[in-house]
Protein backbone atom coordinates (compact mmCIF):
# COMPACT_ATOMS: atom_id res chain seq x y z
CA UNK A 1 0.00 0.00 0.00
CA UNK A 2 1.58 3.24 -1.10
CA UNK A 3 -0.54 6.94 -1.26
CA UNK A 4 -0.67 9.13 -4.32
CA UNK A 5 1.76 7.05 -6.07
CA UNK A 6 1.92 3.24 -6.57
CA UNK A 7 2.64 -0.12 -8.86
CA UNK A 8 -0.44 1.19 -10.59
CA UNK A 9 1.07 4.84 -11.81
CA UNK A 10 1.16 5.20 -15.20
CA UNK A 11 3.16 8.57 -15.92
CA UNK A 12 3.02 11.25 -18.28
CA UNK A 13 5.17 14.03 -18.88
CA UNK A 14 4.16 17.27 -19.96
CA UNK A 15 7.29 19.35 -21.14
CA UNK A 16 9.09 15.96 -22.08
CA UNK A 17 10.83 17.39 -25.13
CA UNK A 18 12.55 20.40 -22.98
CA UNK A 19 16.03 20.34 -21.81
CA UNK A 20 14.56 19.90 -18.09
CA UNK A 21 11.92 17.97 -18.95
CA UNK A 22 13.91 15.36 -20.94
CA UNK A 23 16.69 15.40 -18.14
CA UNK A 24 14.30 14.43 -14.96
CA UNK A 25 12.44 12.13 -17.90
CA UNK A 26 16.00 9.94 -18.34
CA UNK A 27 16.61 9.73 -14.57
CA UNK A 28 12.80 8.37 -13.60
CA UNK A 29 13.13 6.26 -16.07
CA UNK A 30 16.52 4.94 -14.74
CA UNK A 31 14.71 4.50 -11.70
CA UNK A 32 12.10 2.51 -12.53
CA UNK A 33 9.30 4.97 -12.99
CA UNK A 34 6.22 4.05 -15.60
CA UNK A 35 6.59 6.96 -18.35
CA UNK A 36 3.87 5.61 -20.84
CA UNK A 37 4.13 8.88 -23.23
CA UNK A 38 4.92 12.49 -23.24
CA UNK A 39 3.05 15.65 -24.27
CA UNK A 40 4.56 18.94 -25.90
CA UNK A 41 2.38 20.50 -28.13
CA UNK A 42 3.11 20.85 -31.64
CA UNK A 43 5.97 18.13 -31.39
CA UNK A 44 3.41 15.13 -31.54
CA UNK A 45 4.69 12.16 -33.80
CA UNK A 46 8.19 12.33 -31.77
CA UNK A 47 9.89 10.05 -29.41
CA UNK A 48 12.07 11.03 -26.51
CA UNK A 49 14.41 8.45 -24.62
CA UNK A 50 11.79 5.91 -26.49
CA UNK A 51 8.87 7.70 -25.09
CA UNK A 52 5.67 8.68 -27.43
CA UNK A 53 5.09 12.26 -27.40
CA UNK A 54 1.76 13.74 -28.35
CA UNK A 55 0.27 16.87 -28.94
CA UNK A 56 -2.33 16.91 -26.16
CA UNK A 57 -2.84 14.96 -23.48
CA UNK A 58 -6.73 13.90 -24.22
CA UNK A 59 -4.77 11.92 -26.64
CA UNK A 60 -1.84 10.30 -24.81
CA UNK A 61 -4.65 9.57 -21.89
CA UNK A 62 -6.43 7.95 -24.44
CA UNK A 63 -3.75 5.51 -26.15
CA UNK A 64 -1.93 4.98 -23.11
CA UNK A 65 -4.08 4.90 -20.35
CA UNK A 66 -2.20 7.41 -18.26
CA UNK A 67 -3.48 8.40 -14.88
CA UNK A 68 -1.01 10.30 -13.37
CA UNK A 69 1.08 13.89 -15.25
CA UNK A 70 4.60 15.55 -13.78
CA UNK A 71 4.78 18.97 -15.60
CA UNK A 72 7.96 21.00 -16.64
CA UNK A 73 6.33 23.33 -18.79
CA UNK A 74 7.46 26.75 -18.58
CA UNK A 75 5.55 29.48 -15.61
CA UNK A 76 3.45 30.99 -18.69
CA UNK A 77 1.88 28.05 -19.59
CA UNK A 78 1.65 26.12 -16.32
CA UNK A 79 -1.89 27.03 -15.82
CA UNK A 80 -2.63 25.87 -19.51
CA UNK A 81 -1.23 22.63 -19.22
CA UNK A 82 -2.66 22.16 -15.91
CA UNK A 83 -6.35 22.65 -16.80
CA UNK A 84 -5.89 20.21 -20.07
CA UNK A 85 -4.22 17.87 -17.78
CA UNK A 86 -7.36 17.69 -15.16
CA UNK A 87 -9.91 18.36 -18.46
CA UNK A 88 -8.41 14.72 -19.36
CA UNK A 89 -9.64 13.11 -16.29
CA UNK A 90 -6.08 12.80 -14.79
CA UNK A 91 -6.18 12.89 -10.89
CA UNK A 92 -2.75 13.35 -10.12
CA UNK A 93 -0.64 16.10 -11.24
CA UNK A 94 3.04 16.75 -9.80
CA UNK A 95 4.06 20.24 -10.74
CA UNK A 96 7.43 20.85 -10.96
CA UNK A 97 7.18 24.54 -12.67
CA UNK A 98 7.80 27.57 -10.28
CA UNK A 99 7.66 31.20 -10.82
CA UNK A 100 3.72 31.07 -11.43
CA UNK A 101 1.85 33.94 -10.69
CA UNK A 102 -0.29 33.55 -7.73
CA UNK A 103 -3.54 34.12 -10.24
CA UNK A 104 -3.12 31.22 -12.11
CA UNK A 105 -1.89 29.36 -9.41
CA UNK A 106 -5.41 30.28 -7.28
CA UNK A 107 -7.10 29.22 -10.54
CA UNK A 108 -5.90 25.82 -11.00
CA UNK A 109 -5.84 24.99 -7.78
CA UNK A 110 -9.36 25.57 -7.33
CA UNK A 111 -10.03 23.64 -10.38
CA UNK A 112 -7.83 20.68 -8.91
CA UNK A 113 -10.07 20.60 -5.72
CA UNK A 114 -13.75 20.57 -7.67
CA UNK A 115 -12.38 18.11 -9.71
CA UNK A 116 -10.85 15.44 -7.08
CA UNK A 117 -7.78 15.97 -8.36
CA UNK A 118 -4.92 15.52 -5.77
CA UNK A 119 -2.00 17.99 -6.85
CA UNK A 120 1.30 18.17 -5.85
CA UNK A 121 3.06 21.10 -5.83
CA UNK A 122 3.09 24.06 -7.72
CA UNK A 123 7.22 24.69 -7.18
CA UNK A 124 8.25 21.66 -5.66
CA UNK A 125 11.13 18.62 -5.91
CA UNK A 126 7.75 15.91 -6.67
CA UNK A 127 7.04 12.66 -4.83
CA UNK A 128 8.82 9.25 -4.40
CA UNK A 129 8.28 6.13 -3.02
CA UNK A 130 11.07 3.97 -2.93
CA UNK A 131 9.37 0.51 -2.26
CA UNK A 132 7.57 0.66 -5.64
CA UNK A 133 10.48 2.55 -7.83
CA UNK A 134 8.34 5.22 -8.62
CA UNK A 135 9.61 8.64 -8.75
CA UNK A 136 8.17 12.03 -10.03
CA UNK A 137 10.27 15.19 -9.90
CA UNK A 138 13.52 16.15 -10.12
CA UNK A 139 14.92 14.20 -6.31
CA UNK A 140 18.25 12.61 -6.36
CA UNK A 141 16.69 8.84 -6.28
CA UNK A 142 19.73 7.38 -4.85
CA UNK A 143 19.64 9.09 -1.61
CA UNK A 144 16.26 7.28 -0.72
CA UNK A 145 15.71 3.29 0.43
CA UNK A 146 12.46 1.66 1.01
CA UNK A 147 11.81 2.32 4.53
CA UNK A 148 8.50 3.12 6.94
CA UNK A 149 9.26 6.79 7.12
CA UNK A 150 6.92 9.08 5.42
CA UNK A 151 8.56 12.55 4.38
CA UNK A 152 6.26 15.96 3.85
CA UNK A 153 8.43 18.88 2.84
CA UNK A 154 8.26 22.40 1.89
CA UNK A 155 11.57 22.07 0.84
CA UNK A 156 13.73 20.10 -1.65
CA UNK A 157 16.67 20.29 -0.86
CA UNK A 158 15.99 19.57 3.23
CA UNK A 159 14.16 16.41 1.65
CA UNK A 160 17.06 15.21 -0.02
CA UNK A 161 19.77 16.06 3.09
CA UNK A 162 17.58 14.70 5.73
CA UNK A 163 16.63 11.34 3.46
CA UNK A 164 19.92 10.76 2.76
CA UNK A 165 20.35 10.66 6.98
CA UNK A 166 17.50 8.74 7.44
CA UNK A 167 18.40 5.89 4.98
CA UNK A 168 22.10 6.13 6.49
CA UNK A 169 20.30 5.13 9.93
CA UNK A 170 18.84 2.19 8.28
CA UNK A 171 15.04 3.24 8.78
CA UNK A 172 14.19 4.06 4.87
CA UNK A 173 11.28 6.34 3.99
CA UNK A 174 7.39 5.28 2.59
CA UNK A 175 6.33 8.36 0.43
CA UNK A 176 8.48 11.38 0.02
CA UNK A 177 7.03 14.43 -0.79
CA UNK A 178 7.65 17.93 -1.52
CA UNK A 179 4.59 20.43 -0.79
CA UNK A 180 5.81 23.29 -3.01
CA UNK A 181 7.50 26.38 -2.17
CA UNK A 182 5.23 29.49 -2.80
CA UNK A 183 1.97 30.77 -1.14
CA UNK A 184 -0.60 28.84 -3.16
CA UNK A 185 -0.03 25.20 -3.52
CA UNK A 186 -2.45 21.77 -3.53
CA UNK A 187 -1.89 19.59 -0.79
CA UNK A 188 -1.45 20.45 2.57
CA UNK A 189 0.32 18.56 5.79
CA UNK A 190 -2.90 18.38 7.34
CA UNK A 191 -4.04 16.12 3.99
CA UNK A 192 -0.66 14.38 3.60
CA UNK A 193 -1.19 13.20 7.10
CA UNK A 194 -4.45 11.92 6.87
CA UNK A 195 -3.41 9.49 3.55
CA UNK A 196 -0.41 8.83 5.73
CA UNK A 197 -2.30 7.69 9.17
CA UNK A 198 -4.30 4.84 6.76
CA UNK A 199 -1.22 3.92 4.78
CA UNK A 200 0.39 0.91 6.42
CA UNK A 201 3.78 1.30 4.71
CA UNK A 202 3.92 4.44 6.77
CA UNK A 203 5.06 3.72 10.57
CA UNK A 204 6.27 7.59 11.34
CA UNK A 205 6.27 10.73 9.80
CA UNK A 206 8.65 13.42 9.44
CA UNK A 207 7.78 17.29 8.99
CA UNK A 208 10.26 19.40 7.21
CA UNK A 209 8.91 23.03 7.66
CA UNK A 210 9.87 26.44 7.13
CA UNK A 211 9.54 30.07 8.05
CA UNK A 212 6.59 32.03 6.09
CA UNK A 213 2.65 31.18 5.86
CA UNK A 214 0.93 29.14 9.43
CA UNK A 215 0.99 25.58 7.51
CA UNK A 216 3.05 23.85 10.14
CA UNK A 217 0.74 25.64 13.25
CA UNK A 218 -2.05 23.99 11.56
CA UNK A 219 -0.49 21.07 11.21
CA UNK A 220 0.94 20.97 14.73
CA UNK A 221 -3.21 21.74 15.96
CA UNK A 222 -4.65 19.17 14.11
CA UNK A 223 -1.59 16.22 15.29
CA UNK A 224 -2.24 17.13 18.92
CA UNK A 225 -5.96 17.20 18.70
CA UNK A 226 -6.56 14.06 16.84
CA UNK A 227 -3.67 12.54 19.29
CA UNK A 228 -2.41 11.34 15.71
CA UNK A 229 -1.77 7.60 16.14
CA UNK A 230 2.08 7.68 14.75
CA UNK A 231 4.92 9.04 15.26
CA UNK A 232 6.14 12.44 14.14
CA UNK A 233 9.23 14.48 14.58
CA UNK A 234 9.69 17.94 12.86
CA UNK A 235 12.56 20.10 11.45
CA UNK A 236 11.63 23.62 10.50
CA UNK A 237 14.13 26.25 8.88
CA UNK A 238 14.95 29.55 8.80
CA UNK A 239 15.82 29.76 12.56
CA UNK A 240 18.02 33.40 11.77
CA UNK A 241 15.71 34.84 8.75
CA UNK A 242 15.38 38.34 9.52
CA UNK A 243 11.61 39.74 9.15
CA UNK A 244 9.92 40.72 6.01
CA UNK A 245 12.79 39.49 3.76
CA UNK A 246 11.89 36.76 1.45
CA UNK A 247 13.84 33.66 1.92
CA UNK A 248 14.36 31.43 -1.30
CA UNK A 249 11.07 30.23 -1.28
CA UNK A 250 7.72 32.72 -2.27
CA UNK A 251 6.12 31.08 0.79
CA UNK A 252 9.24 32.11 3.11
CA UNK A 253 8.58 35.65 4.22
CA UNK A 254 8.31 36.80 7.63
CA UNK A 255 5.68 39.44 8.75
CA UNK A 256 5.09 40.69 12.35
CA UNK A 257 5.12 37.76 14.97
CA UNK A 258 2.94 34.99 11.93
CA UNK A 259 5.40 32.82 10.57
CA UNK A 260 8.28 32.98 12.37
CA UNK A 261 10.43 29.46 13.30
CA UNK A 262 9.88 30.31 17.04
CA UNK A 263 5.91 30.44 16.41
CA UNK A 264 6.16 26.84 14.57
CA UNK A 265 8.62 24.98 16.99
CA UNK A 266 6.47 26.15 19.38
CA UNK A 267 3.64 25.25 17.87
CA UNK A 268 4.61 21.69 17.52
CA UNK A 269 6.23 21.43 21.10
CA UNK A 270 2.90 22.22 22.32
CA UNK A 271 1.42 19.57 20.93
CA UNK A 272 4.08 16.70 21.54
CA UNK A 273 5.86 16.86 18.41
CA UNK A 274 10.04 16.81 18.91
CA UNK A 275 11.67 19.69 16.76
CA UNK A 276 15.31 18.64 15.60
CA UNK A 277 17.55 21.64 15.81
CA UNK A 278 19.51 19.87 12.99
CA UNK A 279 18.62 18.04 10.29
CA UNK A 280 20.80 15.28 11.38
CA UNK A 281 19.24 15.03 14.65
CA UNK A 282 15.95 13.84 12.89
CA UNK A 283 17.54 10.11 12.42
CA UNK A 284 17.85 10.07 16.31
CA UNK A 285 14.53 11.49 17.13
CA UNK A 286 12.84 8.84 15.00
CA UNK A 287 14.78 6.26 16.52
CA UNK A 288 13.39 7.26 20.20
CA UNK A 289 9.79 7.88 19.29
CA UNK A 290 10.14 4.19 17.70
CA UNK A 291 12.03 2.37 20.59
CA UNK A 292 11.45 -0.91 19.13
CA UNK A 293 12.86 -0.30 15.28
CA UNK A 294 15.95 -1.48 14.73
CA UNK A 295 18.55 1.00 13.05
CA UNK A 296 21.96 0.80 12.98
CA UNK A 297 24.45 4.21 13.45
Amino acid sequence: MSIIVGAGTRVLVQGITGNVGSFHTEAMLRYGTNIVAGVTPGKGGQEVLGVSVYDTVAEAVKKHNANASVIYVPPRFAAAAITEAIDAGLKTLVVITDLVPQKDAIEFVAKANRNGVTMVGPNCPGIINPSNRVHMGVMPAHVFRPGGTGMISRSGTLTYEIASLISRAGLGQSTCLGLGGDTIIGLDFIRVLEMMENDEETEAVVLIGEIGGNLEEKAAEYIGKKKYPKPVVAYIAGRTAPPEKRMGHAGAIISGTAGTAKSKIDAFLANGVPVAEKPSDIPRLLLETQPDKPGRH
